[in-house]
């Protein structure tokens, strides 16, 4: 688990998304952090303390003046030994009062006093959210590095609609997750491709392959914990986007070379995932194909782009790399893929394996020979393989 033995303060104001926060804490708990919870007077209208003990596993603290702790300094204390104070959900009041540096409840007072990041989750009305008051607070915050989970857009408990909603506890714990990470691509641009493509036959047929996306989407989301910011082109899955990345829909290898051209100036990193058909119907069918002449159709195929090799071949090209997903002798393809293709690094894997997968077993391939990343899920592989991508990209500017 990539948060065990994580300390984290849970601080809960009031809302009607409080009640996500119990969820939340259970999420954090089951991931192994040592989850110690907070609360405004006014959270406590919407979930009472008791539930977030029973679920913490640990006392609840609401009061600044709680005389459990010496002295009275609950609000140094708390957070000592804590590696993030996260607020779910951070209330348009609340955030008022962080922004001024204001201390009148236990909560914004240990937020002051904190020593260690701040993470919050927004959630509020769409009005609120949108008034110049709180956008200039929002300002302020970001300029003194807190960092926003959301909020999103979507429908809200008063029955309006717009952006101010929270985030999902399942999406806040990936923020979570994605703040521990080392930022390894702090200022890189990365662009991604994944899924598979569709070559079309007639209207409503198509060639395609049966990749998931899975890996290429846990390359981005692991990209951008890294630090960069991602643009991920991809072919026609379904899968959500990872937060904070860029994201491009194509169905054809043509579509997805015109966007990764499109995309590619400025680009640092360029990591071709996606399964790409390799042919292409020379002339596909205007009408659908009947089957009444109980004769099979001719078809006639040309070669896609190779978008890979194209982009290894441009002048001042990004760092590229490759996947190989192979039905045998995968160090021996691997090798000549890396070769044919001009690139650094060529992560390869045995396709029956992995295709629609949840985890995958890859091999490194690069000018120092074969890495073995071990078996294990998508997004572990992908954190492996960034890591090994910064390792190259340090040793180079040496």
């Amino acid at each position: 688990m990539t948060l065990t033995g994580k300390r984290i303060l849970l601080g809960v104001t009031g809302g009607i998304a409080a009640y996500k926060a119990a969820s939340l804490v259970r999420a954090l708990v089951k991931s192994g952090c040592d989850v110690r919870v907070a609360m405004t007077e006014a959270a406590t209208r919407f979930v009472t303390p008791v539930t977030m003990q029973a679920l913490a596993g640990q006392t609840v603290w609401t009061d600044l003046w709680d005389p459990r702790i010496a002295d009275n300094m609950s609000h140094i204390e708390l957070s000592r030994d804590r590696d993030l104070v996260l607020v779910v959900p951070a209330s348009a009041d609340f955030l008022a009062k962080i922004a001024l540096g204001l201390a009148d409840d236990l909560l914004a007072t240990l937020v002051l006093a904190r020593r260690c990041g701040l993470m919050v989750a927004p959630a509020m009305n769409v009005e609120m959210w949108d008034n110049p008051a709180t956008q200039r607070n929002l300002r302020t915050l970001r300029e003194d590095g807190v960092v926003f989970a959301g909020p999103a857009a979507g429908d809200q408990a008063c029955g309006e609609t717009g952006m101010g909603r929270m985030l999902e506890p399942e999406q806040i714990l990936a923020e979570v997750e994605a703040w521990f990470q080392p930022k390894l691509l702090a200022g890189k641009r990365v662009l991604v491709t994944a899924g598979p493509t569709e070559e079309p036959i007639d209207p409503v047929r198509v060639i395609t392959n049966s990749s998931s996306g899975k890996m290429g989407f846990a390359v981005a989301r692991a990209a951008r914990e890294a630090g960069a910011s991602v643009t991920l082109i991809s072919g026609p899955v379904a899968l959500a986007t990872p937060e904070g990345v860029a994201r491009v829909n194509v169905r054809s290898a043509q579509q997805m070379f015109n966007e990764v051209k499109a995309a590619l100036e400025g680009s640092d990193i360029f990591i071709s995932v996606a399964a790409v058909a390799d042919w292409k119907l020379k002339k596909p069918f205007d009408k659908k194909i009947k089957k009444s002449s109980g004769l099979a159709p001719v078809l006639e195929f040309e070669e896609n782009p190779d978008i890979l090799a194209w982009v290894a071949s441009r002048k001042n090209a990004p760092f590229c790399v490759g996947f190989a997903a192979e039905s045998e002798k995968v160090e021996e393809n691997a090798k000549a893929k890396r070769a044919k293709k001009g690139v650094p690094l060529i992560a390869a894997n045995l396709a029956q394996e992995a295709l629609g997968a949840d985890d995958n077993a890859l091999t490194l391939f690069d000018a120092r020979g074969k890495h073995s990343l071990g078996r294990g899920p998508k997004l572990e592989q992908a954190r492996k393989l960034l890591a090994h991508v910064a390792g190259m990209l340090q040793k180079a500017k040496r």
